[in-house]
């Protein structure tokens, strides 16, 4: 019989994150202080987070331990099991083999708990009580409410209105891991208050909700912020699956040709390509795409530059490709995508053509994630369908060249809880979003204002 499914056993689980710091052809620029202008401190962030993920944040050390208490969770569903898309193969008829890292299979759904528990730990590590955080589709907001369940912590989660309305048991799985969830903008903080003040029809968006948390965070003494994508020390945690990934292609004798994974803020594709990176740097021959919305297109589009995660300014200045700290993404069903900025380390590597981005419409994901399901039988999530958009690309192509490639990418959720997208799709409501070349020149206009990278 041929094998559908590669596995490692429990025993073969990585040890220890990988730091891609320590491998940049050239360093990173450091993330600014927006009072005086200087790099930023670990000083400057105590307030909001432990000092033990300020440490990891800042640090070029290439190999970060694991902690025990940490791997004991992530015994729970990890290593996950890589699949082969034979059926998907078949439909397209293209001289490709396919492989996908199933990250649905953790019970939340998805790739976030391997940082949220990493970060839930360290937090009660510090002693915290209580972490506020945000979430766009609910599955980073879900991941860390189940993580803080877990280590006895309290949690609170502002929802992004769009996804808050369009996914309710997203919201109904952080209440059952015990989370408050409040819909973003809310009239629970200032930031909130103001947003609705001025469009009480607000959409919300990730800048926002970022701005409600850190808020909310600041005026609690016990409590601190955690941030599920964009930040160094979530791609380190995110590793993981890249890891898995490669020794279980080594274990079948594969190395990939491509390597997809979709992007918002960066994390579930900087946790499967991370290693590839490394790889690339030194030697290989490899291409590694980053699929993300047409409608939120930051590599593919936006400056880069430095400017703000957050509409209130409350982040430090970070550089990455940009669509402006108060740009509101159009409401698609792919909430996780829905990020005006993307992560310092992915927009690094995307400037110096490491790696590159692709943009995608809603309806070419959606036409794609349908006959994946129709053929793989996973339901995948609206943000997943951008990456499954990317090997149909890349499968199009060595067709046309008569290549045989090995393509790899991150399955990075289930779509079971994003049904009413599905809904929407198949009975014809669902649209595509063109974002206006205005918008990109707004977003220059955001950014000029900061210090020049």
């Amino acid at each position: 019989m041929r094998q559908t499914k590669v596995f490692l056993d429990e025993s073969e689980i990585p040890k220890q994150w990988y730091n891609i710091q320590a491998d940049l052809p050239t360093p990173m620029s450091p993330p600014l202080n927006p009072g005086t202008g200087k790099p930023l401190s670990a000083d400057d962030m105590s307030a909001i987070f432990p000092m033990a993920l300020l440490e990891q944040e800042m640090s070029t050390e290439r190999w970060i331990d694991i902690p025990e208490e940490v791997l004991e969770k992530y015994l729970l569903w990890r290593p996950s099991p890589l699949y082969r898309a034979y059926n998907f193969e078949k439909l397209l008829d293209a001289p490709v083999k396919i492989y996908y890292k199933n990250e649905g299979v953790s019970p939340a759904g998805s790739h976030k708990p391997n940082t949220a528990i990493a970060q839930a730990y360290y937090n009660k590590m510090a002693g915290v009580k209580r972490i506020s955080t945000e979430t766009g589709a609910g599955q980073w907001g879900s991941a860390l409410s189940m993580a803080c369940q877990m280590f006895g912590l309290e949690c609170r989660v502002f929802m992004v209105r769009v996804s808050y309305d369009q996914k309710p048991y997203r919201r109904l799985m952080m209440q059952t891991w015990g989370a408050e969830c409040f819909s973003s903008p809310s009239n629970l903080t200032e930031t909130g208050r103001r947003v609705l003040a001025e469009n009480p029809d607000s959409p919300g968006s990730l800048g926002i909700a970022i701005s409600e948390a850190i808020e909310d965070m600041l005026g609690d003494e016990n409590a601190r912020y955690s941030l599920g994508s964009v930040l160094n020390h979530v791609m380190l945690h995110q590793t993981i699956i890249g890891l898995e990934a490669q020794k279980q292609m080594e274990k079948i004798g594969e190395y990939p040709d491509v390597v997809i994974g979709c992007a918002g803020g960066g994390s579930n594709f900087a946790g499967l390509c991370l290693p590839y990176v490394r790889d690339k740097i030194h030697g290989k021959d490899i291409s590694i795409i980053a699929a993300e919305p047409a409608s939120c297109p930051t590599i593919t589009r936006a400056p880069y530059a430095y400017d703000f995660g957050d509409l209130s300014q409350k982040t430090p200045l970070l550089p990455m490709y940009t669509l402006g700290h108060d740009f509101v993404p159009a409401p698609i069903h792919a909430g996780g995508l829905r990020y005006h900025g993307m992560s310092p380390i992915v927009s690094q590597l995307a400037k110096e053509n490491i790696i590159e981005g692709r943009a995608y419409h809603q309806l070419e994901t959606f036409d794609v994630g349908v006959k994946w399901a129709r053929t793989e039988g996973f339901i995948p999530a609206p943000e997943t369908h951008h990456a499954i958009a990317a090997v149909v690309d890349e499968a199009r192509r060595a067709k046309e060249e008569g290549k045989e490639k090995v393509i790899l990418f991150n399955w990075s959720g289930h779509g079971l809880i994003d049904l009413a997208s599905y809904d929407a799709y198949l009975s014809g409501k669902l649209t595509d979003y063109v974002l206006p070349e205005s918008e990109i020149d707004r977003a220059k206009k955001t950014v000029g204002q900061y210090p020049k990278l």
